[in-house]
């Protein structure tokens, strides 16, 4: 151009601001400040967004010191472009002292406002803007009620979801699908199952965002497993492009149920897709084949991965050591240190399971202080819970006692379960009557823990003791759940002996 104007550097800065080219934007207003323009409120406000976009606040802080010395800083666009910057790269305080000097508010600045709440996690300071700003009669649309619904809720969840949902419905807003997503995800992550998947049937248009959603629910709850897959394969029939994260979800639910034959299928869809396994799928599938009992396909996985995470090992390892395979588990967890990737709790966790299911004692206590010495994992109550069942299983229970009486930990159910099947098997009564007592008072209606004590009398001869035991568990009511069988075939699922 032969003469440029204020307006088409503007333009030249909106353009690319507008695209998502947030560093071509600042470049091109550094070139129109050089050449002697000053910024009018689009460049400014276009300009603001660029910095906001790449995080750079310290760019954005800048342009707010040009724009306090010139006519615009009262201009309602820049405000909220100021506010934006403050909110998403700042602090909130400076953003709420920008907000409350405005002398003229609109939607745009209440949900800046709001969207930079939920974006710090402070779920309380969102709602009592929602509520200030309906007061000052101002009408929140689609955007406010999504920012909100995207929230951590706490403990009054459920509750805050109900009185944004009945405002959706004052408003008239039920139709919009976006905000249907958005309740089935605030509902399902609160854990009221039930209302979203009524709201995700009542979508008009089922879309992947609030089925991903579900289906994540759903996999955190063991008894809603095939629920999930029941509405993967609805969505999957409306042939919606699938993503990565509903193939891991559903992936997830695969291992949760041993469903081996569609984890298949579903990695079978992924490959036609991508050939090659991203960390967080290439994880997701050794997770699952090594709990469906394919540890060849498992190990497979983790070999084709071109990048490998500390997830990646532990899955792996905790594969093997579930399967009884405990020497490759720690033939893994060493090939793992020699390519100087750091093992975590939950590592070592799978380490001491493998060991103390296939016997290896020393290897176990050896990892055991590997860990608290060589790594500063402070030991949870699942690692000493599984060294107290190591040292049982290998017939030590002196030494599993001793370790339960000297932790620091509160013993847990499983630490004494661990001393009481052991006793069980080695016929020591006196520390098992004692693991009794304390499991008996824990959880007093838990059968197997009367069934054990009861077997130990058995083993022992002590057969009025052991009728007593039974008739104890009786009194309390700790009726033992019936055992059942899930036989899979390519027409239909069949459970044996299904409990009542």
């Amino acid at each position: 151009m032969a003469e440029r104007t204020v307006v088409s550097w503007t333009a030249m800065i909106s353009g690319y601001s507008q695209n998502g080219f947030f560093e071509n934007a600042l470049l091109v207003f550094a070139e129109m400040r050089k050449a002697g323009f000053k910024g009018n409120q689009f460049s400014y406000g276009s300009t603001l967004k660029a910095c906001t976009g790449l995080r750079y606040f310290k760019g954005g802080m800048q342009i707010q010191g040009c724009i306090e010395k010139g006519r615009f800083v009262g201009n309602l666009f820049v405000q909220s472009g100021l506010l934006d910057l403050h909110a998403k790269c700042g602090d909130m305080e400076d953003a709420s002292r920008l907000f409350y000097g405005m002398g003229r508010r609109d939607l745009v600045s209440w949900n800046v406002m709001i969207g930079g709440f939920v974006l710090q996690g402070l779920a309380d300071k969102a709602f009592q803007l929602l509520r200030q700003m309906m007061r000052e009669g101002n009408v929140p649309d689609c955007f406010t009620l999504g920012s909100v619904l995207r929230v951590s809720f706490g403990d009054d969840g459920i509750m805050k979801i109900g009185q944004v949902h009945g405002l959706i419905h004052q408003l008239g807003f039920e139709s919009h699908n976006v905000l249907a997503a958005s309740l089935v995800d605030a509902y399902s992550k609160c854990g009221s199952l039930q209302c979203a998947l009524k709201l995700y049937k009542n979508m008009p248009m089922k879309d992947i965002i609030s089925c991903t959603a579900l289906i994540t629910s759903f996999a955190r709850e063991d008894k809603h497993n095939r629920d999930a897959l029941d509405l993967f394969k609805e969505i999957n029939s409306l042939q919606v492009e699938m993503d990565d994260v509903i193939l891991c979800s559903v992936l997830n639910v695969c291992a949760n149920v041993a469903d081996l034959k569609l984890g298949r299928q579903i990695h079978a869809c992924y490959l036609k897709c991508q050939p090659t396994n991203d960390v967080a799928m290439g994880n997701a599938l050794i997770d699952m084949y090594a709990k469906c009992g394919a540890i060849k396909d498992a190990n497979k996985v983790f070999n084709e991965m071109d990048e490998r995470n500390v997830i990646s090992w532990t899955s792996l390892i905790a594969g093997y050591g579930k399967h009884g395979y405990g020497h490759e588990a720690i033939a893994l967890y060493e090939k793992m240190e020699h390519e100087r990737m750091k093992p975590n709790g939950v590592t070592f966790l799978s380490l001491l399971f493998a060991c103390s299911h296939t016997g290896l004692i020393n290897k176990g206590s050896e990892l055991f202080n590997a860990m608290v010495s060589k790594y500063g994992i402070l030991p949870q109550a699942e690692h000493l819970s599984c060294m107290v069942d190591l040292f049982a299983r290998g017939g030590q229970l002196e030494a599993a006692y001793e370790l339960i009486r000297l932790m620091n930990i509160e013993p847990t159910p499983s630490l004494w379960g661990a001393i009481l099947g052991a006793s069980n098997i080695y016929g020591n009564m006196n520390l098992g009557e004692e693991a009794a007592t304390h499991l008996f008072n824990m959880d007093p209606e838990k059968s197997v823990n009367y069934i054990a004590l009861a077997g130990l009398y058995a083993g022992a001869g002590a057969w009025e003791n052991a009728w007593e035991t039974r008739k104890l568990m009786d009194e309390r009511r700790a009726v033992k759940d019936p055992g059942y069988s899930l036989l899979s075939s390519a027409d239909k699922e069949m459970m044996l002996l299904k409990p009542s």
